[in-house]
């Protein structure tokens, strides 16, 4: 409505000077080739003003007739872009949709139309890796390499490369290279520390840890457990030549997951090496409540070396109560009431657990009570039986392996923090190991020290 107002003052205001103009009196006199004319001031404002429309459309007309040539190389070379464009598209939709063939060659089509898209590249090696043409593909990462926007996306392709074809040295080269580029860059990280841990550098490994920023709550909890499993890993392996330099890192872990079980086995056991029982009972004690874990109440006994079977079942008693609040803590507790032959202790001990579903180590436990209490033989072979088809006991699993100790990584895959205390899902070999023990085990052996 506005604008319809605008171009009737607008049309009336034109209206106007040309009347104006046609009623001006006066005439200009024109001569040209030998011509008079004498038009009114009217007549020649408007001719002049046609004249000027005329040059105007005449410029016009032979401004896009000179640069036709130009406007149709334009648009052909927007026609070509967008025909790159989406063979770029449908070639990633291909390569994701399981046909390589078909991308590589959508892939060649877009690098033909868009010569200076370093994608259609990327697409095209990746779909030579997808097809099995490894000479083809390394050649196009290697060429994207030497371009800081491609590099990263190269030597990904690189590392997967050399992953498929198994040459795990070079693909780690390739990682290390990305991650010398972009520190933070999600899988070549990974893959560096992998081999770290691998490989157990674990010095290097904690300082790359700790060297990476943790965005968010979960990160920085996932940080402080890597950083404790370092840790304590470095304290496992230092523990028989450098005691101090173990505590130290021990207690680190310890700082960061206050209830870690193998860091608390570690320097208690130091601590009691040393002589220093009360600071071992404090911490031990501690965990206890945090984990309820049962080689911590069986280094509780242990701690003081030499110690009597009847000393070792009092400290059992001041931690555990009784009557046992779970199983594990019946174990333990049966266990050293049996090796200070206080046989109604362990009986009673065990009596709620051995009803219903008794376990693996309550059977065999059982056993030892009913031969060495009343010398029968023949309900101690009652209870090994049972303890064959009874359910197992918790220990330490990864990746379908048990150990009586806590390791760092699993010795099938590599995998940092792999370990974990629950019962086995599946009767796997157990793992042996070599050396003195690095904690105490449920059966309630003495309390292997480390040797200094």
């Amino acid at each position: 409505m506005i604008r319809l107002f605008y171009y009737i003052i607008g049309s009336l205001i034109v209206a106007a000077v040309a009347a104006w103009l046609v009623a001006v009196p006066g005439t200009i006199t024109i001569e040209f080739g030998g011509y008079r004319m004498q038009p009114g001031i009217g007549a020649a404002a408007g001719l002049l003003l046609a004249i000027i429309i005329a040059i105007i459309l005449v410029w016009s007309i032979l401004r896009r007739i000179l640069n036709a040539p130009r406007a149709i190389a334009r648009r052909a070379k927007a026609r070509r872009r967008e025909q790159g464009v989406d063979a770029l598209s449908d070639g990633f939709i291909a390569l994701q949709a399981g046909d390589a063939g078909r991308a590589r060659q959508l892939a060649r089509d877009a690098r033909a139309r868009l010569p200076e898209n370093r994608a259609a590249q990327l697409l095209e090696a990746r779909a030579a890796l997808a097809q099995g043409d490894m000479p083809a593909a390394r050649d196009e990462y290697r060429a994207l390499i030497g371009d800081q926007k491609t590099a990263m996306a190269a030597l990904a392709g690189l590392y997967d490369q050399a992953r498929a074809q198994g040459r795990e040295q070079a693909a780690l080269t390739f990682a290390r290279k990305a991650a010398g580029i972009d520190p933070d860059n999600g899988w070549a990280a990974t893959a560096v520390f992998d081999d770290l841990t691998k490989r157990r550098a674990w010095t290097e490994a904690l300082t790359m840890v700790a060297a990476r920023p943790a965005p968010n709550r979960e990160a920085k909890a996932q940080k402080r457990r890597r950083q404790a499993v370092l840790d304590t890993a470095i304290a496992a392996e230092t523990e028989p030549t450098d005691p101090n330099s173990a505590l130290d890192h021990a207690m680190s872990a310890l700082k960061l997951v206050p209830d870690f079980v193998p860091a608390a086995l570690i320097a208690a056991r130091i601590y009691a090496h040393r002589g220093e029982a009360r600071k071992a009972q404090s911490l031990l004690r501690r965990v206890w409540r945090a984990t309820g874990h049962p080689d911590v109440a069986t280094l509780y006994a242990n701690v003081v070396p030499g110690s009597s079977a009847i000393d070792r079942l009092k400290r059992t008693r001041e931690l555990i109560d009784t009557p046992p609040p779970d199983r594990s803590a019946a174990i333990v507790l049966a266990r050293a009431a049996i090796d200070a032959y206080e046989w109604p202790a362990a009986r009673s001990a065990l009596a709620g657990f051995a009803a219903s579903s008794p376990s693996q180590l309550v059977c065999t436990l059982m056993a030892e009570i009913e031969e060495g209490q009343n010398g029968d033989q023949g309900k101690a072979r009652e209870w090994l039986s049972r303890a064959v088809r009874a359910p197992r006991d918790p220990v330490w699993t990864a990746d379908g392996i048990t150990a009586e100790e806590w390791q760092p990584v699993s010795p099938l895959t590599g995998k940092l923090d792999a370990f974990e205390w629950k019962v086995p899902v599946s009767d796997a070999p157990r793992l042996l190991t070599e050396g003195p023990p690095q904690g105490p085990t449920q059966s309630g052996e003495p309390l292997a020290l480390p040797q200094q």
